[in-house]
């Protein structure tokens, strides 16, 4: 057989090849997903992770990955292939991308503002101004206030709450209680701010508007926020009384050893400032922290005495006291205190955090190949006889939203579209809708461990999710204010004549206005 006739035959096989590859594509039927396996994975999940990370302390990224194979298995069973399974991941994992390299630069930030000296000197200064009775409540506060100006709860936490957890380190105070209300007074911040993404994308999917969605909010968020005040400063006041006697010295320590190590002046406070501002202006945030973060790091080469490389590699992989090259200082001395409060941040810290979310959009991405949460809400849906029951079950959903997807911003737009109608319907203003999905979604992803950022708190913190979950009350409090106004039916805004929604409720009841 001559070159030719071969080449051809290898033609004629790969026609073959492609029409049979074709022929069982056309012959690949898809079967329909039925509520029992729609809901399977997510059970799956929910026993996987209840059992697995809560009693038995594993790993959360493998229970994860296993949660994924079982939706995955399913899809393949109901006569999808690989292909649209990966398609699906990916599509998940696109949408993500940003939010991650958000937090990539959030590592990179604290790096350069504790090589530059910025948040010792907040901690340096907090160690001197906060009375220890006051520190809880102190704690949740400031953070809310700048959390409120920046409109972020993770750039909060990131800044502000990593010198809070340092003060409250050297107060020998309890630091999951510290960190429950660093949480809280970000997430009160986050919320409220209209610079907020969760705040203005809660409105968007339920069909409201920007500021009647928050100050519809003050009816639920107002009544956390006193609880907080108040648990926080009972206690304060039993952490106050309750530190050793060692602790004015252990403060001493580390205020002469920040004075050792930092120039403290007031430009070193600029990367503040220029985050503030970069908020307050409403300009993009990565550019506004990298901007920060090169002002953190010429303070650190003309200030503190450190060189470009340091800098750097602060800002990759965090300070490291072996950086301090100071006559007369030796670094290895230093209290494990200090050790906690400087040896922070960097972009490879951030890491761990990625790989959970990539765990997590795995499964969520192999889940919506066959639309399962979809059906699993449609069901939820068909219960819901009265205002209470709507309420309870927009609950529900964008807690299991959470669970499922591990992002808050899906959960607050996959409930939003499928109640939006539902609450028009029943006379109930789109305001009622965003409002219960902000108690429910944006609260519940800090205090749920799996979840981006339920790790990067827990990470950036230095306390474990669970640990600090009791005391991050304005999470939770939200969930039981929401279930007592719907049950009451105060602060439960009523569709009225004069309502810019009031035609489109009359259209969807077109049939029960007719008889």
């Amino acid at each position: 057989m001559d070159k030719q006739s071969r080449t051809k035959g290898k033609q004629k096989s790969f026609e073959v090849l492609a029409v049979i590859m074709k022929a069982s594509k056309k012959e690949r039927q898809i079967k329909e997903t039925t509520f029992f396996l729609a809901v399977l994975p997510i059970i799956a999940m929910i026993v996987l992770l209840g059992v697995g990370y809560a009693k038995f302390g594993l790993n959360v990224e493998v229970l994860m990955l296993v949660s994924a194979a079982v939706a995955a298995l399913i899809a393949v069973y109901l006569g999808y292939s690989w292909d649209d399974i990966m398609n699906g991941i990916v599509g998940k994992l696109s949408k993500t991308l940003p939010a991650i390299f958000i937090l990539i630069i959030v590592g990179f930030l604290i790096g350069t503002w504790e090589i530059g000296g910025t948040i010792p000197m907040m901690v340096y200064y907090g160690l001197k101004i906060i009375n220890p009775s006051y520190l809880v409540v102190t704690a949740f506060i400031v953070t809310a206030v700048v959390s409120i100006c920046t409109g972020t709860s993770w750039g909060s936490v990131g800044t502000i709450g990593v010198a809070l957890m340092g003060v409250a380190a050297g107060l020998g105070a309890p630091l999951p209680i510290v960190a429950g209300a660093v949480v809280s007074g970000a997430y009160f911040g986050d919320k409220m701010s209209p610079l907020s993404d969760t705040t203005n994308l809660a409105p968007i999917a339920a069909g409201s508007k920007l500021y009647d969605h928050i100050k519809h909010m003050f009816w639920t968020t107002g009544p956390g926020a006193v609880v907080c005040l108040i648990v926080y400063t009972i206690v304060g006041q039993k952490i106050g009384s309750g530190l050793g006697v060692g602790v004015p010295e252990n403060v001493g320590i580390i205020l002469n050893t920040l004075e050792s190590v930092y120039d403290f002046n007031i430009l070193i406070l600029l990367p503040i400032v220029i985050v503030l501002a970069g908020a307050i202006l409403k300009k993009p945030t990565i550019p506004v922290m990298l901007f920060a973060s090169l002002f953190a790091m010429i303070n650190a080469i003309v200030f503190q005495g450190f060189n470009l490389v340091q800098c750097f590699d602060s800002a990759v992989n965090g300070f490291k006291l072996s950086m301090i090259q100071i006559e007369g200082v030796d670094a290895t001395a230093f209290i494990p205190e200090i050790t906690r409060l400087l040896e922070r941040g960097g972009m490879i810290s951030m890491l761990g955090v990625v790989l959970i979310s990539f765990c997590a959009y795995a499964f969520a991405g192999a889940l919506s190949v066959t639309g399962s949460l979809d059906i699993v809400l449609n069901k939820i849906m068909s219960l819901v006889k009265n205002t209470f029951g709507l309420i309870s079950a927009t609950i529900v959903s964008c807690i299991t939203a959470v669970f499922v997807t591990s992002n808050g911003q899906l959960s607050i737009l996959l409930p939003g579209e499928m109640f939006r109608n539902a609450y028009i319907k029943q006379g109930l203003e789109p305001r009622n809708l965003s409002r219960t999905l902000e108690d429910s979604a944006t609260v519940v992803e800090p205090i749920t461990p799996w979840t981006a950022a339920g790790v990067y708190m827990a990470t950036t913190l230095g306390v474990p999710t669970m640990q600090y979950l009791p005391w991050a009350c304005i999470c939770y409090t939200g969930v039981i204010f929401a279930l007592i106004l719907a049950a009451t039916g105060i602060g439960i805004m009523k569709i009225k004549p004069d309502s810019p929604y009031y035609q489109e409720y009359l259209e969807l009841n077109k049939e029960h206005v007719k008889n």
